[in-house]
């Protein structure tokens, strides 16, 4: 499977993004998708995780700000941001994540910059 990402850009603080993740074949079967990001010195950061039946998972650093969510119709997985901050600055990418244990990947985008001023 191929899986796009888009939707990042510039946005102030306080603003709001959606990121789209495309998949070139059906989600519907796949473990859990997830949300990571990755910002310049800092390590990896899963933000959220959606799984085959729907349930969700997010980091602290995002909980009540961003919402997973997937249509399985097509073949696509969201992230809503809100509120954001400059410390959500960070590339974003999705992933296939094989045991749905948030270091399981084995398919993943190219990623989409995020970039939050203050």
């Amino acid at each position: 499977v191929q899986l796009q990402a888009s939707g990042g850009g510039l946005v102030q603080a306080g603003g709001s993004l959606r990121l789209t993740c495309a998949a070139t074949r059906s989600i519907n079967r796949f473990k859990a998708m997830d949300w990571y990001r990755q910002a310049p010195g800092k390590q990896r950061e899963v933000v959220a995780s959606v799984t085959s039946d729907g349930a969700t998972t997010y980091a602290d650093s995002v909980k009540g700000r961003f919402t997973i969510s997937k249509d399985n119709a097509k073949n696509t997985v969201y992230l809503q941001m809100n509120s954001l901050k400059s410390e959500d600055t960070a590339v974003y990418y999705c992933a296939k994540d094989y045991w749905g244990t948030w270091t399981s990947y084995d398919y993943w985008g190219q990623g989409t910059q995020v970039t939050v001023s203050s």
